[in-house]
């Protein structure tokens, strides 16, 4: 009979959720998707190899479960910090700022390269996290818009700017700052 960890079975499920979305990210840290396989998650998650077949069916469903706690735990932090600020040009200071900080660690491989190896499930899936980021910076955009502290034509082109001035990680975080701001607008 398998050892269950933690005090119930949720507390097991849990604790081996944990021990293998850590383990998926440090392999993710030393190669590529690609390389990674379900015997490498477990023996790294001190799980058996059979045992991580009860919780995930395969390493994609271990990428999309992790992408979706990464995401919400990514959003519940950045909506936290945006609360403390009122205007829309502080709120896209704190979304700049907070992106830039956890850029590292919430886009680690997870880009557009990785694309490609997954199925279509899988895309539209991880598709939709990025949506959800997307949407917390499209509600700023568009409550600095309409009160008139930003400046911009098409919203969509803008969104997709502004992260694209966020992808750069070798340059200084208050020059990227200083031009998302002047780009919808707003002088420094």
């Amino acid at each position: 009979m398998p050892r269950i960890l933690g005090e119930s079975l949720s507390d097991h499920r849990e604790l081996v959720q944990r021990r293998v979305f850590d383990a998926f990210a440090e392999l993710m840290g030393e190669g590529s998707f690609d390389a990674v396989t379900m015997a490498a998650i477990a023996e790294r998650a001190g799980i058996g190899r059979t045992s991580i077949y009860h919780h995930f069916h395969d390493k994609e469903a271990v990428l999309v479960a992790f992408a979706t706690h990464e995401t919400d735990a990514y959003t519940t932090d950045l909506r936290s910090a945006l609360d403390a600020d009122a205007e829309p040009a502080d709120q896209l200071r704190t979304y700049v700022r907070h992106h830039l900080a956890a850029g590292e660690k919430f886009h680690m491989g997870l880009g557009p390269s990785l694309y490609g190896v997954l199925s279509p499930a899988a895309r539209l899936e991880i598709r939709e996290h990025v949506v959800a980021v997307e949407d917390v910076l499209r509600a700023i955009l568009e409550r600095g818009r309409a009160d008139g502290t930003f400046r911009y034509d098409d919203a969509d082109a803008t969104l997709s700017l502004v992260h694209a001035c966020l992808s750069p990680r070798h340059l200084p975080s208050a020059a990227i700052e200083s031009f998302v701001l002047r780009a919808v607008g707003v002088e420094a």
